[in-house]
């Protein structure tokens, strides 16, 4: 008899594998560094915006925060100004920050909440003076001899108004963050997308810290995953070069992260389908995670 019900039964026991992470994870923050494929790839996208609603809905408080470079430099490249960078970081004119702002708040911020909302979630945009939730000062960026580089309105994070944010999260709400910050003078700033989302993890003192990327994880010499470091083995892996290129800030993001107060970081490959359930309700995850 029980036959014609084995195929719910088995879905029934899929589901009850996710309790111990629910009941663990409960009215935790988990803050989402959106990027990638993920962004740029229409069911990606729609997956990741229904893994989040999913989280909020079973007691989780995501945060999300985002960049949009891609779509940035397409936009500079209709207006025919040239992107520059100095060691990855976005070298931002007068210029190109308007284009950043229009960008990043008016084109991707508004299309995730708008997202959001379809599947049920309530989003709060933020994004550079809305909310001015990122408080920025002026980047300058010291180079292997020593020189500093004024790379124009390009910033980095001095604060977060994270009682305001604690409030809206409290209230149901899932902030999406664009990676613009306000200085003082109420000077907007642009804010590397991955160190934002590491210094609001850090300020929420997030449970979970997700680094959305087009790669697996951290890989070893013979291009196996490492699932699991710590700090220390990370600076390991860097110094001997085994962590290189563009993970290496990545690690760095990491590594801010749990010094000022996440408790642990995740590198996860957003090309794979509904990789946020995946990395927070299964056993061993499917990128890198960090610990203390």
């Amino acid at each position: 008899m029980l036959q014609q019900y084995a195929h719910l039964i088995r879905r029934a026991g899929i589901v009850m594998e996710a309790l111990p992470y629910l009941k663990k994870f409960n009215d935790k923050i988990i803050v989402v560094k959106y990027g990638g494929a993920a962004m740029h790839n229409s069911t990606l996208k729609e997956q990741v915006i229904q893994d989040i609603v999913l989280l909020k809905y079973a007691g989780m408080h995501p945060v999300v925060v985002h960049g949009g470079g891609p779509e940035i430099n397409a936009a500079l490249k209709r207006k025919k100004i040239e992107s520059k960078f100095v060691r990855g970081h976005r070298v931002t004119d007068k210029a190109t920050m308007e284009v950043v702002e229009k960008v990043l708040g008016g084109k991707v911020n508004a299309e995730i909440c708008r997202m959001l909302r379809r599947e049920g979630g309530k989003p709060k945009s933020y994004y550079g003076k809305k909310g001015k939730v990122i408080k920025a000062k002026k980047l300058w960026l010291k180079d292997e001899r020593g020189k500093y580089h004024d790379l124009g309105f390009t910033g980095k994070v001095s604060g977060i108004k994270y009682r305001y944010l604690y409030k809206m999260i409290k209230k149901g709400y899932i902030p999406v963050l664009s990676s613009i910050g306000v200085g003082r003078k109420g000077q907007v700033y642009n804010i590397n997308a991955d160190f934002a989302a590491a210094k609001i993890a850090g300020y929420l003192k997030a449970e979970k810290l997700i680094l959305m990327t087009d790669v697996p994880g951290i890989l070893d010499k013979d291009g196996k995953l490492v699932s699991k470091v710590d700090a220390h083995k990370i600076r390991n892996l860097i110094a001997h070069q085994t962590i290189s290129g563009g993970m290496i800030p990545k690690a760095q993001c990491g590594l801010i992260a749990l010094k000022h107060g996440a408790h642990n970081v995740h590198i996860i490959n957003g090309k794979v389908p509904h990789a946020l359930l995946l990395e927070i309700f299964t056993d061993h995850g499917i990128g890198t995670m960090f610990v203390k």
